[in-house]
């Protein structure tokens, strides 16, 4: 192999990505096929799972090397079945990305409901972290196997968006997790990190940022200001990170949650 590929490159790994039916999931899964790896795309909507499939496999033409498990990432059963199913479809799994995650819209403090923040922080941080990384961790070490997690943080895990109660409370505890579950896993060679996207358009925001002829929002607009890129970011910019980050290159990177942002975080005035 040559420098780039045995640094960066994912030939002989198998990744698991949950939500992987997501516009950003599905990006990441794309580059870690054309990276050379095999993909396991995890969802709870079957019909958008075999969806994603098809978009993959006509994208990268890789009949084969990638497949798609139905799974209920907050039932501790479907879990451990769908970890069964995906080690039998490639002989193992080497990597985990949780990217199963969302919100319930945006609201003053004093309108919060509390069942939707109970429902976004279960599935960001229960069903999005702690959970799949729980039997994953288990798997890997009982069959030494030194894997590595990505998790999916957001801006709002350093500093809460105006709006989003739960889900900026449950970013914020991913990567608190992301550091607290990178050291607990460590003497057996497991890596634990996290990505934190800038704002990308996505299923779950989209109508937050733009609206249906394709302008910005007030929100949109209030975005772009704050970000010096001035853009929206693009799903390979975040497929890029992810990439480095469960490939060997980074073999001695663990616990850090990586802004992929356009300097969001660095505006001030």
């Amino acid at each position: 192999m040559t420098f780039l590929e045995s640094t960066f490159g994912l030939q002989g790994k198998t990744a698991v990505i949950t939500g992987g039916a997501g516009t950003l999931c599905g990006a990441i899964g794309e580059a870690y096929i054309r990276a050379g790896g095999n993909v396991i795309l995890w969802d709870i909507r079957a019909e958008a799972l075999s969806a994603r499939v098809g978009q993959l496999n006509e994208a990268c033409g890789c009949c084969g090397r990638v497949d798609a498990v139905e799974v209920d990432l907050l039932n501790e059963p479907s879990i451990q079945e769908a970890l069964t199913k995906s080690v039998t479809k490639f002989g193992r799994v080497d990597v985990l990305v949780n990217g199963a995650g969302g919100n319930r819209g945006k609201c003053a403090l004093t309108d919060v409901k509390e069942e939707d923040f109970e429902f976004v922080l279960k599935l960001n941080l229960i069903a999005g972290c702690l959970l799949p990384t729980k039997h994953f961790a288990r798997y890997w070490i009982e069959n030494r196997i030194r894997g590595a997690v990505l998790n999916i943080a957001s801006m709002a895990a350093f500093s809460p968006l105006s709006g989003v109660w739960a889900y900026s409370a449950a970013k914020a505890a991913v990567m608190n997790q992301t550091m607290a579950h990178a050291k607990e896993l460590a003497p057996w060679g497991i890596r634990v990190n996290g990505i934190a996207p800038g704002f990308f358009v996505a299923d779950q925001n989209r109508r937050l940022l733009l609206n249906e002829d394709g302008s910005l929002t007030q929100r949109g607009r209030d975005v772009i200001a704050h970000t010096p890129m001035q853009r929206f970011g693009d799903p390979n910019d975040l497929a890029a990170a992810a990439v480095f980050l469960a490939a060997d290159g980074a073999a001695f990177v663990s616990g850090v949650t990586l802004p992929v942002d356009g300097a969001f975080l660095c505006h001030s005035i």
